[in-house]
């Protein structure tokens, strides 16, 4: 092999990683930026950085308690929340609030339902609309009933809960979990 034919074979087994190279480099460049070539079916790709969570994550982190210290029920995509709370005598009251769970939000319903079920057996308990002093005439964000099953059945580890009320025209539903492993630290009128 002459001297020649030596050089051009090592220059080609070099070129080539390199030209494989410069074409990836360059498919991924564009000029006009983030904009989809016509024909490849594929869509931009934006990046600014990180998104900025820091508020939003520390908002949703401690959300597992209302403004009536509660357990917070979400209903739909976060549009709404119900705020579960067992009061002395069994009476439990459901709260609807914002997408923020910081609001009371009145509707029309005049009940809502939670269906539990335990032991095998399901449960449907209906809590009448009880309108709060700030509720307009004709809607309530409060939905109350003395009922020591209900309230028993809630704090079941072994029962399933589930809270369904129309707000809008639109049936929302929720699981309702309360949290047992959490150590209240007042007498709320409750069994754990």
């Amino acid at each position: 092999m002459n001297h020649f034919q030596w050089q051009f074979r090592s220059l080609r087994v070099l070129c080539l990683p390199v030209a494989g190279l410069s074409v990836l480099w360059l498919a991924g460049c564009s000029e006009t930026g983030p904009e989809a070539r016509p024909g490849t079916g594929s869509s931009p790709v934006v990046t600014d950085g990180p998104p900025d969570i820091g508020a939003h994550a520390d908002e949703h982190a401690h959300l597992s308690e209302g403004p009536h210290h509660g357990d917070l029920v979400e209903l739909g995509n976060e549009e709404f929340h119900a705020e579960v709370v067992h009061g002395e005598g069994g009476r439990v009251s459901v709260y609807i609030l914002d997408s923020s769970a910081k609001a009371a939000v009145p509707i029309d319903a005049t009940e809502l339902t939670i269906n539990i079920t335990h032991d095998g057996n399901a449960e449907q308990f209906k809590l009448p609309a009880d309108r709060d002093a700030a509720d307009p005439e004709g809607k309530s964000s409060r939905f109350s009933l003395k009922d020591e099953e209900l309230a028993s059945d809630l704090d079941s580890h072994d029962a399933a809960a589930k809270l369904v009320v129309m707000i809008n025209g639109k049936s929302y539903s929720g699981k309702i979990a309360h949290d047992h492993d959490a150590e209240h630290k007042h007498d709320d009128g409750h069994k754990h």
